[in-house]
């Protein structure tokens, strides 16, 4: 034996060929499986194990994988996911994790291949938002982390972003704008940058769910005649509870003409930008100065793989970059190959996040994934029918993409109560799992259609359920 290396490699690679064919056989049959399962308190308190001082044989240590962590995931791999916005993944993505596993890269920076395939993985992120060939950009967890790194690098790009990198924010009053319904990320983003969430201005919508253009007009000349300092706007392109999608070229044009950063949140709805169909909603999203979205929502990458794209070369550099000893860029050599992606966000450490962005669209292109959100939108306009058809529910707000929020109503019953037991009854029963939301100060059953596996049939099968479980509850009288 060397280091940790097995003495007998054979012995791995016969466990390594029954993991990827045990994982291959679950994506074939998921249907023959419920979504979601709970998991028996004896599983739970078996999976808190002490630490442990002697080895383990890995081929036991699968086996407890496929016994007792497999069977209870999340299950967003399920065609009948519909809760939140969770991507489901494919074969390919899988093997691509494998392989990166194999290569173990820090992407951090240095001369290798792995940091050229995600800057052609940048690149091509920026050939389809619309952004100009120079632009720069990082994979990162998610939009969460990505929409931080676009609130620092507009921050920072204030006249004295230098100033502030060495000082902090101090006496300037910077504010911000961004709709009611953008995500809860923008806010954490302004808290964790120092900045403080009341310098978030929260925007109204309109009866379409949309920024209120003239509402953030009004803001942004309010705060100046208040001695506030503007410094970014924040548009939504597909909104986290109805899939809206906020006028940004109004925004834009806002943006410009008052000389303040224009940040576009795309988490799921910017890959929309693949399909020929739904491009034009999204107009004025090639406009903006930054950009965040999640390759492993409509993209079907593996979790995760996020990514911030940032217009104009030499921001992200300026907010982030850092000269250290230990870290010096040479001429040549490993330590060669500047600028390094540990110069566009905080982390210095990264993984090889852009091998499995690179295989998938690879594997599939860009025309094919356009089909695909087509289809899942295709998707959700076939249940939006169905639940306008359905007397006992109601739709409560337009679809605009990918998502469907709706309610059962019954008489004597409280609404938000019975549709939030409905819910948790859906998940239950392995059929279905939508999440919920609120949507004009009601409780809404919230179906996201974002796995490529899920077809009309999926979601009747889940209207069936919840009409069938509606009256089951009523036939309890349960919560009048």
């Amino acid at each position: 034996m060397t280091g940790l290396d097995p003495d007998n490699w054979d012995d791995l690679r016969s466990l390594g060929h029954r993991m990827v064919d045990d994982m291959i056989d679950r994506l074939a049959t998921l249907r023959d499986g419920p979504v979601w399962r709970p998991m028996p308190p004896e599983i739970r308190t078996a999976l808190h194990t002490d630490l442990p001082a002697a080895p383990t044989p890995p081929e036991a240590l699968y086996d407890r994988f496929r016994d007792q962590i497999a069977p209870y995931a999340t299950g967003n791999t399920h065609p009948g996911f519909m809760g939140w916005v969770h991507g489901g993944g494919t074969g390919v993505g899988m093997l691509a994790e494998l392989l990166a596993g194999g290569l173990n890269a820090n992407c951090g920076g240095r001369d290798h291949a792995p940091v050229e395939i995600e800057r052609t993985v940048i690149g091509w992120a920026a050939e389809i938002m619309g952004f100009p060939a120079d632009a720069t950009g990082v994979l990162v967890t998610g939009s969460s982390m990505a929409n931080m790194i676009a609130v620092i690098t507009a921050s920072r790009a204030v006249a004295d972003g230098i100033t502030l990198r060495q000082r902090g924010v101090g006496g300037r009053q910077l504010v911000g704008y961004a709709a009611a319904t953008a995500h809860g990320c923008i806010a954490r983003a302004f808290d964790l940058a120092g900045l403080g969430t009341d310098a978030l201005r929260i925007i109204p919508v309109d009866s379409t769910h949309r920024m209120d253009i003239q509402a953030l007009r009004a803001a942004v000349e309010s705060d100046r005649q208040q001695g506030f300092e503007p410094f970014i706007v924040i548009g939504t392109a597909g909104t986290v509870d109805t899939g809206s999608i906020d006028d940004l070229g109004a925004i834009a044009d806002i943006a410009a003409q008052e000389d303040i950063w224009f940040h576009v949140d795309g988490a799921f709805g910017a890959l929309a930008m693949l399909s020929r169909t739904l491009r034009p909603h999204l107009r004025g999203l090639d406009r903006a100065d930054s950009l965040a979205f999640d390759f492993h929502k409509w993209a079907q990458v593996p979790y995760d793989a996020g990514c911030i794209l940032v217009r104009e070369p030499g921001r992200q550099a300026a907010a982030f970059a850092q000269s250290l000893a230990y870290l010096s860029r040479e001429d040549r050599g490993l330590a060669g190959n500047a600028p390094w992606f540990c110069d566009l966000g905080p982390d210095l450490s990264r993984g090889f996040r852009a091998l499995k962005v690179w295989m998938t669209l690879g594997t599939y292109g860009t025309v094919r994934l356009g089909q695909m959100v087509d289809e899942c939108c295709a998707v959700a306009a076939h249940l939006a029918r169905r639940v306008d058809r359905e007397p006992l529910l109601e739709r409560l707000a337009p679809v605009g993409l990918n998502i469907v929020c709706f309610r059962v109503r019954v008489p004597d019953v409280e609404l938000d109560w019975l549709n939030g037991e409905l819910v948790k009854d859906l998940h239950e029963s392995g059929i279905a799992a939508p999440s919920t939301t609120m949507v004009g100060g009601v409780k809404a059953i919230r179906a996201a259609i974002v796995n490529h596996r899920t077809v009309a049939a999926d979601v009747d099968l889940m209207v069936d359920a919840v009409l069938r479980l509606a009256q089951e509850r009523q036939g309890l009288g349960q919560r009048a």
